[in-house]
């Protein structure tokens, strides 16, 4: 989830690269971020926003499950009541190491493709939006086949009365009893989600920074910069979350399937998994967990992209006192 903001509401791209330009140090990008340093960027984005929502998306877990042995709250007043009170403030947590263990690396992957392809793709063009679009699919595609096989773990540890007694303890079991293709069977899933979601979301992210952009472009103080990345990122990330919650249900009932009582799929069909949620839930519950899913994914964007553009704004200042030419 990457584009270019720098001070001024000006993105790097439509400047000069000060220190690649300048020195001929190839290993700069057109921004003068190295790539090990996008992934440091991306990494410390991941960490923090999937650390400060991660109670939010456990409250989303709780409702999407969808198994009637693990008495799922109808309602997300009732999913916060029932962890409170069955578990207390830590019950939001449970599976937070295995987020921690997949979200950094997954994050790396995700920004520092993002950026090597939008420079690759863009061309003379940095503002392109289907190379941007490109560019997250790809990103995507990539940082979903790391975190994927966590993000399961993480959400069967979610789950109220789950079996497992930590991170390590559920993939020695899952690899045990259902084998290594367990933790994939949500990928595809997972992509053909993630796919539109970073569609709408650069979308909306490009769209709504340069509607705040044309407000003060020259006047804008560095906290002014830093909202435009937030709302840009939040109003991104609720719309994004929105028009692909079903996909996303999809993806909980396949990852939590046959645990606390969930139901087994006879295979990983998208088709299969929405025709059985269908039967037991009508429509209704292909769109269960929009609230938290859309109260998790506005701040954790905002989050992420302030983050990840803070970071990179200190990477390119370290760059620029150790090249100043």
């Amino acid at each position: 989830m990457a584009t270019d903001a720098s001070p001024k509401f000006r993105t790097p791209d439509l400047l000069p690269a000060p220190a690649a330009a300048a020195s001929g140090d190839l290993s700069l990008s057109h921004d003068g971020l190295r790539f090990w340093q996008y992934m440091i960027a991306g990494s410390i984005a991941g960490l923090v926003e999937h650390t400060a929502m991660f109670p939010v998306d456990t409250l989303k877990t709780r409702m999407q499950a969808g198994a009637q042995l693990c008495h799922p709250p109808l309602g997300l007043r009732h999913a916060l009541a029932s962890v409170l009170r069955h578990e207390g403030v830590l019950g939001l947590y449970r599976g937070i190491g295995a987020m921690g263990l997949g979200a950094g690396p997954a994050h790396a992957v995700y920004f520092s493709v993002y950026e090597f392809f939008k420079q690759a793709l863009s061309k003379n063009n940095p503002n392109n939006p289907v190379a941007h679009a490109a560019s997250g699919v790809l990103a995507t595609v990539a940082s979903d086949a790391v975190l994927t096989p966590m993000d399961t773990v993480k959400q069967r540890l979610q789950l109220e009365s789950s079996p497992y007694r930590g991170v390590a303890d559920c993939v020695k079991r899952v690899m045990r009893e259902e084998g290594a293709r367990a933790f994939y069977a949500s990928y595809r899933t997972t992509v053909v989600m993630n796919a539109p979601f970073t569609a709408v979301h650069f979308a909306t992210y490009e769209a709504t920074k340069r509607g705040l952009m044309g407000i003060s472009p020259d006047s804008a103080s560095d906290d002014e910069t830093l909202a435009v990345h937030a709302t840009a990122g939040a109003a991104a990330g609720a719309l994004a979350a929105a028009v692909t919650t079903p996909l996303d249900v999809v993806k909980t009932q396949l990852q939590c399937q046959g645990v606390c009582g969930c139901d087994r799929f006879s295979s990983s069909s998208i088709r299969e998994v929405i025709r059985a949620i269908r039967r037991r839930d009508g429509y209704a519950g292909l769109m269960r967990g929009w609230k938290p899913r859309m109260l998790f994914h506005a701040p954790a964007a905002a989050i992420c992209w302030s983050t990840y553009e803070a970071s990179k704004s200190f990477f390119q200042r370290l760059n620029h006192t150790n090249n100043p030419s």
